[in-house]
């Protein structure tokens, strides 16, 4: 009973959030980066992808020590795209807190708007969101494996490539689903 009530909170948490990214929701670009338009109603799907990749590494690199990471799948829905990372590092049940707190920090500082905080003690998560309408997170799942996802607003349809940027460990393409946290850190772990 208790693993239930810890997953539905953090469910409705992150259909909240999933709302707040949709469609129709047009702004200005904020919190670094570049598109081709004033805002993301002249963005396409690529340059949100882009978009959602750059905000993915910042917060990445933000977080130290460094964790090892993989790309997640890439989804599109009828007018947006949410980009995934995996972080292949095991985080302590310990330490989850201080990744989150530094996630949570960067995004403050980088003028996001903290939409939610989940406490939970096993599934603990932070969800932001950009004066752009992209919302953000980091979520602890499964086995302790945190996840980072970007979610784009409305933008125009068009194709989306596989990300460029290279994990900083195997790249797991063609894997799914991806394995559980298996690098050790004298920090993290």
């Amino acid at each position: 009973m208790r693993r239930t009530a810890a997953v539905v909170p953090a469910a409705l948490v992150l259909a909240f959030v999933l709302a707040l990214s949709g469609c129709g929701n047009e702004g200005t670009m904020s919190g670094g980066g570049s598109s081709s338009g004033s805002g993301s109603g002249s963005m396409d799907m690529q340059e949100a992808a882009e978009r959602s990749d750059a905000m993915l590494d910042a917060v990445l690199k933000a977080v130290d020590p460094d964790l090892q990471w993989a790309h997640g799948p890439t989804t599109t829905r009828a007018c947006g795209v949410t980009r995934r990372r995996a972080v292949m590092t095991v985080v302590s049940a310990d330490r989850r807190q201080t990744f989150l707190d530094r996630a949570e920090a960067f995004w403050r500082d980088s003028d996001y708007r903290i939409k939610a905080v989940n406490k939970d003690e096993v599934f603990p998560a932070v969800y932001a969101v950009t004066e752009a309408g992209f919302g953000v997170s980091v979520s602890f799942r499964g086995k302790g494996q945190a996840f980072l996802e970007a979610d784009s607003p409305c933008v125009k349809e068009s194709k989306v490539a596989p990300p460029t940027a290279e994990p900083n460990g195997p790249a797991y393409e063609g894997v799914y689903p991806l394995p559980r946290p298996n690098v050790r850190s004298d920090f993290w772990s």
